[in-house]
């Protein structure tokens, strides 16, 4: 239990003392207080007012001492207003308007209760709102799920958007996974960020290289229709790698509108034939009007580009060597996927089902940029809707 709060009035006393140039002893005991209290008192509070005559013109930068909440309540009792006090104590205006503003008690300032907040306040640690378990849960399951904490925090505000107890901020998961408490969500949720890197590895310019296959339409000759992503039905395509031994790999299709994620099973070898006869076989399960185009970089997988275009109508764009961000939604949605299928591992052990089960997972996943609705979400309401709001018939 700490020591006993002195009445104001035996402060005040005891500094205007000192003030008036009398010792320690006497002005203690005009004031009515030991000499230990008083000396207490000098120690705990170091910082000396300066005299109304020595006014600074630089404001004091720091917390405000016991003293000086006490000289704000002797002059505001005296009638002074914020501007006059503050030249008085060497402060801003601001520090005192706001001290003034957050420390009163009824309608009077209180230096005794200023003091008490001030201490309540440095208190730590502190309670956070992560420590609530019914918002922690629903956080910790969200990243076990592979959330982003951005795509958490947005998802929170629209399944909860009346109860701001089970809404947090992005920033608010990342200290708790790296700063507060040596991160109190890292043992809960230790591999749910998506990125094992804490720089981005540099991107080195090379020099162009010349077109790699016949009859190749660039990316530049894209209709502009396809950039806003307002009509649905482009794809972006490409492929990850496993191991070189394996000769594995997997193909990658990104729908532009929606975010919605296709792969392909390539079981035996990642060559053109074998891309193409994927590729044809998943985009014809499709309806016409989701098989408007693809952007795919000038991999070899690519040099059959006819024939896909022959069999399922949709047009190839290729990207300029070299360009990874003019396919950026796959470029994102590999870089998920490698969660699942690590680099330099065997990728043809995972079959048609698990290659679906990932992509599912994915098409749940809720998007910023959709108002955190999933692509699975976005896709259903396209189809569904006779007339999307792009004016474009959709039909199953």
């Amino acid at each position: 239990m700490g020591r006993p709060w002195s009445p104001l009035s035996v402060r005040l006393a005891f500094w205007e003392g000192l003030d008036a140039g009398l010792s320690v002893a006497v002005a203690a005991r005009i004031a009515g207080v030991s000499r230990p209290t008083a000396y207490r008192w000098l120690s705990d509070h170091q910082k000396v007012l300066p005299s109304p005559v020595q006014n600074s013109l630089m404001p004091r930068v720091g917390l405000l001492s016991l003293r000086e909440r006490e000289e704000i309540g002797f002059q505001l009792a005296h009638g002074k207003g914020v501007r006059p006090i503050a030249a008085i104590l060497g402060r801003a205006p601001s520090t005192i308007s706001r001290e003034i503003a957050r420390n009163r008690v009824g309608d009077r300032y209180s230096p005794s209760f200023a003091e008490e907040q001030t201490r309540a306040r440095a208190l730590r640690p502190k309670s956070r709102k992560l420590d609530g378990l019914a918002l922690r849960e629903q956080v910790t399951t969200m990243l076990t799920d592979r959330f982003s904490p951005e795509q958490v925090a947005g998802r929170l505000k629209v399944e909860h958007p009346q109860n701001p107890e089970m809404q947090v901020s992005h920033e608010t998961i990342y200290q708790a996974l790296y700063v507060q408490g040596r991160g109190s969500l890292r043992m809960e949720v230790a591999t749910a960020l998506r990125s094992g890197r804490v720089t981005r590895r540099p991107q080195r310019p090379v020099g162009p290289r010349p077109q790699r296959f016949r009859d190749m339409v660039m990316i530049s000759d894209r209709p502009a229709e396809i950039e806003d992503r307002a009509i649905p039905g482009h794809w972006e395509g490409d492929l990850i790698i496993g191991s070189t031994a394996s000769r594995s790999a997997i193909g990658t299709l990104v729908e532009r509108t929606s975010g919605y994620v296709m792969l392909l099973h390539l079981p035996g070898d990642h060559t053109a034939r074998t891309v193409a006869e994927a590729m044809i076989t998943a985009m014809n399960t499709l309806p016409e009007q989701l098989r408007r185009s693809a952007t795919w970089d000038q991999g070899a997988e690519m040099s059959r580009h006819q024939e896909i275009t022959m069999a399922t109508g949709m047009p190839i764009y290729f990207c300029d060597p070299h360009s990874p961000w003019q396919r950026g939604s796959n470029e994102n949605t590999n870089g998920l996927l490698r969660e699942y299928f690590p680099k330099s591992t065997d990728l043809s052990f995972h079959g048609p089902g698990i290659l679906h089960n990932v992509a599912a997972e994915l098409n749940r996943r809720p998007r910023k940029r959709h108002g955190y609705r999933t692509p699975a979400e976005v896709l259903a309401t396209l189809l569904l809707n006779p007339t999307n709001k792009t004016g474009v018939a959709l039909t199953t």
